[in-house]
């Protein structure tokens, strides 16, 4: 579901912002690459394997994170108050409810296993709502 909502999220927040073509479809390629490379962190079988893709996976969302603030910031800085007001309020949703997708995997069940199955699905939940539900 995260390779068809997060692209979707990131338009949303470009498209708000009056980011160019060009910083959307680059935002949305790091997306693509991030989740590929966390499912491939999820699917590898072996340990050194999974944590390299995680490692890749989260730089890429360090990234992708980081454009998203300073690239389409700069953007919506011209634009009328309201609009960089909502701007602000759904990125700093991305912000805090991205950075802990990382950090629920690792202390989960795919990483370090100190989380069950069922708090990791609970956390991946709340999760995916607040991140989301921020954007109906």
């Amino acid at each position: 579901d995260w390779l068809f909502t997060t692209p979707l999220l990131l338009l949303d927040i470009g498209l708000l912002a009056g980011a160019s073509n060009r910083d959307i479809g680059a935002l949305v390629g790091l997306d693509a690459f991030m989740i590929v490379t966390g499912l491939g962190a999820t699917l590898m079988k072996v340990e050194i394997a999974r944590f390299t893709f995680w490692t890749i996976s989260t730089i890429a969302m360090i990234f992708l994170l980081y454009y998203l603030v300073a690239a389409f910031g700069q953007v919506v800085a011209d634009a009328d108050e309201e609009t960089v007001s909502t701007f602000n309020a759904l990125r700093n949703i991305i912000l805090v409810t991205w950075i802990i997708y990382p950090v629920a995997w690792l202390v989960g069940t795919e990483g370090l296993n100190l989380v069950s199955l069922y708090g990791e699905t609970l956390i991946f939940m709340v999760l995916d709502l607040v991140a989301k539900i921020g954007f109906g």
